[in-house]
């Protein structure tokens, strides 16, 4: 038994690296039955997002949900929407259609739901790092303009860290002879 959970106020919080635990890998099914782990996606800043046909905030961020996809798909983002519906595949496909959504969907189960956390209220959303770690949770509805700000951050962080790291030595070595 899931329940639909209002917004939390406040923006969505990014762990430090030192607190970011290593993300439960799980085995789900695809609509077309193709078994699909957390570990297909090495090197991919990942956005999990739990959620359910009857969750009101859950199909509002779906056409934004598609949007973000694509947009920073090349930049190394995967969104993966995991289905908790507990009739399966017979109420979500049609509702997948229906809401053209564009990133993979897989069937969730009791297991991965405890292994993320006993997840009990949709929507909740994980930011799985570079490095396949949980960098952030967000319980409830979120709004676009945070989880947006927050995939940039965590594309950014990856992205622009060694050039970052290249320019401190630069400016850290010795000039002249």
């Amino acid at each position: 038994m899931f329940l639909a959970s209002h917004p939390l106020p406040g923006a969505i919080k990014l762990k430090k690296d030192g607190e970011r635990k290593r993300a439960p890998d799980f085995e789900l099914k695809n609509g077309e039955g193709r078994t699909v782990r957390l570990t297909d996606y090495p090197g991919k800043v990942i956005l999990l997002d739990f959620w359910a046909t009857w969750c009101a905030p859950c199909k509002a961020s779906i056409p934004w949900m598609n949007e973000l996809a694509e947009s920073y798909r090349n930049d190394g983002l995967v969104v993966i929407g995991i289905s908790m519906d507990e009739e399966g595949w017979s109420v979500v496909k049609p509702f997948a259609e229906q809401m053209k959504i564009t990133y993979p969907i897989l069937l969730g189960n009791p297991r991965v739901a405890y292994l993320y956390g006993d997840v009990a209220s949709l929507p909740v959303a994980f930011f799985v790092d570079r490095n396949q770690r949980v960098a952030a949770v967000h319980l409830g509805a979120a709004n676009r303009k945070d989880v947006e700000k927050t995939i940039q951050m965590l594309l950014e962080r990856t992205t622009s860290a060694p050039s970052a790291r290249a320019t401190d030595s630069l400016s850290a070595s010795p000039s002249g002879p």
